[in-house]
C-alpha cells in the first residue's frame, strides 16, 4: 500500500511536470509562465529608460529628430544591441524636409483692376490667410489667373471641369469631404502653379484659416484662406465678366536632414517569413519622450536581448521564422521612418527585404502611461480600404493579446487602428498588425477605473476623468511619468505573443487563410489612386 502510494505520487509529479512543459511550449496555451515572458526583467527595461532620460537631459531636454538627442538615442540603441545580442544590425537613412518659413508669405488679388492685399498672421482669428505645413516655395510676382475648382476638388471630374483649366495657374478649392492631401495630390496631377484652400463657413469655427499639413511628399505651393476671402475670390473667378488674378510668395527652407532607422535580425529563421517588433526612436521637441516612446524603445531593446539569450541556450528552440526588431525615426513627423521602410520594401528584390517577406508586425508605442489602461489594437477596426490579406491575421493577433490578459486575469480594453503609429504603413501594404497601447490624451472613464480597481486591486484603477497620460507631448514626459506596473505587464504580454507566433507550425497559413482572404477581397473597396501619405490612408487629416 505504501509502495503503491509512493508510485502514485511519483506519477502525479511527473504528470504535473509534463503539463507545465506543455504550457510553456504549446502556442495555444496562455499564462504568464511561458518561457519568454518569464525571462523578461522590468529592471532591464527601466535601465534603458533611465539612460534615455540622461540623453534627453544632456541634449536640451528632448530626443527629437534633427537634434543631438536623437542621434545619441540611435547610438545608444546600436551600441546596446552590439554588446548584448548576436543579431545582424543594420542602419538605413532617409531624408526629412526641414520645413520652416524663412519669411512671412504674401498674398494679394486683382479683380477687374482693383488690387487687394490680404493679412497674414499667426493669430488665426485675425488672419485672412495662413501658411500650409510642407508647402513648397513660390514666387508669383506677376498677376496669374485664378481658377475655382467646381464642387470640392475631390475627383478628377472636378479638376477636368474647371474653367479656365488649372494647368500653370493658381487653383482655389473649398474645404471638402476628402482629405487636404487628396486635394493637393490632384492639384499636383493637374500641374497648378499654386493651390489655395479656403474654409467652408458651415459653422462659426469654420470661418478662419486653419493649420494643415500636406506631408513630406507634397510638391505644391499652398496657402489656406478664410471663408470670406475664399468665397469672394471664388465668386469673382466664376464670373465671366471679371478678370481675377492673384500674386503670392512663399519662401521655405530647402534643407533635407538624414534620419536613421535601425533594425536587428535574428540569425536563425526563414527571412522570407519575418515577424517584426518595433517602436519609434524620436520624441517631440517639447520633452524627453520617456513614455512616448521611450517605453517602446526600452521594451523592444529588452525583448531583443532576451530573445538573443534564449536562442543561444540549449533548451530553447529557435523559431522557424526570422524575428526583426526595429526602431523607426521621425514617427512624430508623420510615421516617416516606417513609411520609408515599407516604400523601400515594396521596391526591393533582395530576399528578406521585400514586402512579401513580412508576416506580421507588433507595434509598441506608449506602453507605460501613468493613468494606464491595457489597450489592445483591435484587428476588426482596420480601415475598410485595408487590403483583405491583412485583416484575418490582425484579428488573430488581437486574440493572442486578449488570451494573455484573460489567462492572467488582467483587465483590458480595445483601441482602434486609427493610424497614429508605425503599424500604419505595414497595414496599408497588406501586412497584419497588432500591439499594445496604454493611452495618451484621452480620459479614463469611470467604468474603466472601477473595472481595473476590481480586477487589480484598489489603487490600480487610476483616476477617472483624467488623461491616461497627462504629459503626452509635454516637457513632463520624463522618467517620473512611467507606470512601472503597466510597463512590466505589457512587456510580458508582448513576449508571450512573440513566442506564440514563433512556435506556430505554419504561421503564414494561420495569419493568411486563403479562403477567408478571397471572401474579404470581394468586400474591399478599390483605391482611386496610390496614397500620397499614410495619413491619407487612415483619413488623417480629413477636412
Amino acid at each position: 500500500m505504501h509502495f503503491r502510494g509512493t508510485f502514485m505520487m511519483i506519477r502525479t509529479i511527473l504528470f504535473i511536470g509534463i503539463l507545465l512543459t506543455f504550457v510553456n511550449l504549446v502556442p495555444g496555451v496562455t499564462g504568464i509562465n511561458v518561457t519568454y515572458a518569464s525571462e523578461m526583467r522590468i529592471d532591464d527595461v527601466m535601465t534603458h529608460l533611465n539612460e534615455l532620460q540622461k540623453i534627453a537631459t544632456a541634449s536640451n531636454g528632448n530626443r527629437a529628430v534633427k537634434t543631438i538627442g536623437f542621434n545619441r538615442t540611435l547610438d545608444y540603441i546600436t551600441n546596446y544591441l552590439k554588446l548584448n545580442t548576436n543579431f545582424n544590425i543594420t542602419k538605413t537613412y532617409f531624408y526629412v524636409r526641414n520645413f520652416q518659413l524663412l519669411r512671412k508669405p504674401t498674398f494679394s488679388s486683382t479683380i477687374n483692376g482693383i488690387v487687394k492685399k490680404y493679412t497674414y498672421s499667426t493669430s488665426l482669428s485675425s488672419a485672412d490667410f495662413y501658411y500650409v505645413q510642407y508647402s513648397t516655395s513660390a514666387n508669383i510676382n506677376n498677376n496669374v489667373n485664378l481658377t475655382a475648382i467646381p464642387n470640392l476638388g475631390c475627383s478628377d471630374a472636378d479638376w477636368l471641369a474647371a474653367r479656365p483649366p488649372p494647368a500653370g495657374i493658381v487653383a482655389l478649392v473649398k474645404r471638402g469631404d476628402c482629405s487636404f492631401i487628396e486635394q493637393a495630390t490632384l492639384a499636383s496631377k493637374y500641374n497648378v502653379a499654386a493651390l489655395l484652400f479656403y474654409n467652408d463657413g458651415t459653422a462659426s469655427n469654420r470661418m478662419q484659416p486653419i493649420y494643415i499639413s500636406l506631408g513630406q511628399n507634397n510638391r505644391v505651393p499652398a496657402l489656406f484662406l478664410s471663408y470670406n476671402v475664399g468665397k469672394s475670390l471664388a465668386t469673382a473667378a466664376n464670373d465671366p465678366s471679371k478678370v481675377t488674378t492673384v500674386r503670392l510668395t512663399i519662401e521655405t527652407d530647402k534643407d533635407f536632414n538624414p534620419v536613421g532607422n535601425i533594425c536587428a535580425d535574428t540569425l536563425t529563421g526563414d527571412p522570407t517569413q519575418t515577424i517584426i517588433i518595433c517602436s519609434h526612436s524620436d520624441s517631440v521637441t517639447a520633452g524627453p519622450g520617456i513614455n512616448d516612446d521611450g517605453s517602446g524603445i526600452a521594451a523592444t531593446l529588452a525583448l531583443a536581448a532576451t530573445l538573443s539569450h534564449l536562442f543561444q541556450t540549449s533548451n530553447y528552440a529557435s523559431y522557424a521564422y526570422r524575428v526583426r526588431f526595429c526602431w523607426w525615426g521621425a514617427e512624430e513627423l508623420g510615421l516617416l521612418g516606417s513609411d520609408f521602410h515599407v516604400s523601400e520594401a515594396k521596391k526591393s528584390t533582395i530576399v528578406g527585404e521585400r514586402i512579401q517577406d513580412y508576416l506580421a508586425i507588433i507595434d509598441l508605442d506608449m506602453i507605460a502611461s501613468p493613468n494606464f489602461i491595457f489597450a489592445i489594437y483591435d484587428g476588426k477596426t482596420a480601415p475598410t480600404n485595408t487590403p483583405a490579406a491583412a485583416k484575418p491575421g490582425s484579428i488573430q493577433m488581437t486574440t493572442l493579446f486578449q488570451d494573455w490578459f484573460i489567462g492572467n486575469k488582467f483587465p483590458w480594453d480595445y483601441t482602434t487602428f486609427d493610424g497614429r503609429s508605425d503599424y500604419g504603413p505595414f497595414l496599408a501594404a497588406g501586412i497584419c498588425a497588432g500591439g499594445l497601447f496604454t493611452g495618451a490624451e484621452e480620459l479614463k472613464t469611470v467604468e474603466q477605473q472601477k473595472r481595473y480597481n476590481d480586477t487589480l486591486g484598489t489603487g490600480f484603477g487610476g483616476t477617472a476623468n483624467v488623461a491616461l497620460d497627462n504629459c503626452y507631448h509635454k516637457s513632463c514626459d520624463t522618467i517620473a511619468n512611467i507606470n512601472k506596473f503597466a510597463l512590466n505587464k505589457t512587456v510580458q504580454a508582448t513576449a508571450n505573443v512573440i513566442e506564440r507566433l514563433g512556435q506556430q507550425s505554419n504561421l503564414k497559413s494561420w495569419l493568411y487563410p486563403t479562403t477567408q482572404i478571397q471572401q474579404l477581397s470581394k468586400q474591399t473597396p478599390q483605391r482611386k489612386f496610390e496614397y500620397n501619405s499614410i495619413n491619407e490612408y487612415f483619413g488623417l487629416p480629413y477636412n
